[in-house]
């Protein structure tokens, strides 16, 4: 029988919070997860903000072939639901005999849930679904809070919008969460579960840790703000960057905030992802005994906080926020304590899921199923780069697109100037090289590649940035751009 799968999503989580060499955020459940599984030290999101990359994990698809480019619920929506005539991998998986279940956030349509996609939806959502958030409500008063007159303390606000805090300490007991509210949906489906007659795939979806990072003690002062080291990325200048980056500080409202500040809002962010973990340790236990499970635990993009002087997401093709955390537990197929170097995307996990089931992903499909690299066995055409795009938010449309390679990192960005990071020289994406004479050559083949990788999924920018980039030019051979690459004075990809 083909295995049983948990899939773990949390929402707006840096990559960071949970690697080994990351700040000191207590996750000793993520931790077990990839101490007995693997954990991937190269994904990333296809896109940086929730809609588009959650329509991108369904389908297995870049946004600009599903057409989700930015958030649903937004007015300027460019699709306000995900199209029906697109396969997931919840209908797939529903089609070969799988008992499909989801708890938690959806943001992948106005008007739709996962039951629309081949699952059936336990509720727990952010408040886009009413009779979820009805749901949620009970709960609370159940453990004896009010919704209407939950008290907040230690507020910090955003300069521009006082009535929504970036950060608070909530008046309320753990259990009365949201988190807490969506892992006991999780509990109470694997703990009815026959998972002997029937395979399942259960899906949780955790409101958090996105903004604002309001949690409840102890969770609130866990952290103290006066040991929380600067993030290296604030050193930011945005000197040779794109100016939509310090647009982007006075639109969301935090261009005056200082690192004093910033440490509060981050020991919350910090408190808001154990808190998670601690609900995400409350469901591995209530999955220890089912047979043949394999549980993911990732994100859809990361955060900001703080990091660049940013908050939040946007057009800024940064590690923060396109890099995410992915660990993976099969026992008896996966090595312990294992880790992978090789790139991959979210929306690889589309072709994998199909690919424990047994079935053949859909075409067209850009994602790759990661299912021998669990192995420990990484194909000899495995891409050595990732490709991502963003499109806009409630800012307005901005096109942008990403090459990452193991050394450096391109962005294209249509309306103003791209961006060229050496990460072995500047591991913090401080220093925009794009007119470094020094890297001219490194320029000229990341940009072959990158144009070379929208054509192969069909990117419809594709014909724009081969004339912007490379003045139209036929593309030279793969070979040539790799010794282009490998020839050049800073060094290899």
């Amino acid at each position: 029988m083909p295995p049983n799968v948990l899939l773990v999503l949390t929402d707006q989580e840096r990559h960071d919070l949970t690697a080994p060499d990351g700040p000191s955020v207590r996750t000793p459940n993520v931790d077990r997860i990839a101490g007995e599984g693997m954990r991937f030290d190269r994904a990333y999101t296809p896109i940086g903000i929730c809609s588009s990359a959650r329509a991108s994990l369904l389908s297995g698809l870049h946004p600009h072939a599903h057409g989700m480019l930015n958030n649903c619920h937004d007015p300027d929506a460019i699709l306000e639901n995900f199209p029906e005539e697109i396969p997931t991998f919840g209908e797939v998986l529903d089609r070969r005999g799988y008992h499909n279940s989801y708890a938690g956030k959806w943001h992948v349509g106005r008007d739709q849930t996962p039951a629309d996609f081949g699952f059936e939806y336990l509720g727990g959502g952010d408040g886009a679904h009413a009779a979820a958030d009805d749901d949620f409500v009970d709960h609370q008063r159940a453990h004896g809070v009010d919704p209407e007159s939950i008290e907040l303390a230690d507020a910090i606000y955003h300069e521009n919008n006082p009535d929504k805090p970036i950060c608070a300490t909530a008046d309320l007991p753990v259990e009365a969460t949201r988190a807490y509210y969506i892992a006991e949906k999780t509990i109470e489906r694997l703990e009815g579960l026959d998972a002997a007659n029937e395979p399942f795939f259960h899906r949780t979806d955790f409101v958090g840790p996105h903004h604002p990072y309001v949690v409840p003690e102890p969770y609130a002062s866990m952290y103290d703000p006066d040991e929380i080291e600067p993030w290296a990325t604030f050193a930011e200048t945005f000197e040779g960057k794109p100016r939509v980056q310090e647009n982007y500080r006075r639109y969301r409202g935090v261009a005056g905030l200082e690192w004093d500040e910033w440490a509060e809002a981050i020991s919350n962010y910090f408190g808001f992802m154990t808190l998670i973990d601690d609900q995400l340790g409350r469901i591995l236990d209530a999955a220890e005994g089912i047979e043949n499970l394999v549980v993911v635990k990732t994100a859809d993009h990361g955060d900001f906080a703080g990091g660049h002087r940013l908050f939040n997401k946007g057009p800024m093709m940064y590690e923060a926020t396109y890099r995410i955390p992915l660990a993976i537990r099969w026992p008896e197929v996966i090595e312990p304590g294992s880790t992978c170097d090789a790139p991959v995307s979210l929306l690889d996990l589309m072709p994998t899921f199909l690919d424990l089931a047994g079935a053949s992903p859909p075409e067209p499909v850009h994602g790759r199923s990661i299912r021998p690299l669990l192995s420990g066995r990484r194909p000899d055409d495995w891409p050595d780069a990732v490709f991502a795009q963003y499109h806009g938010d409630e800012f307005g449309l901005y096109s942008q697109r990403m090459l990452r390679t193991e050394r450096y990192k391109y962005v294209y960005n249509v309306p103003d100037i791209d961006e060229l990071y050496d990460l072995r020289e500047d591991p913090h994406e401080l220093n925009n090289r794009i007119d470094d004479p020094e890297y001219e050559s490194v320029r000229a083949a990341l940009r072959e590649r990158l144009v070379a990788r929208m054509e192969q999924v069909d990117d419809p920018n594709a014909v724009w940035a081969r004339r912007a980039l490379l003045g139209g030019e036929s593309p030279r051979d793969a070979a040539e751009i790799e010794a282009a690459l490998r020839d050049a004075k800073t060094g290899d990809t």
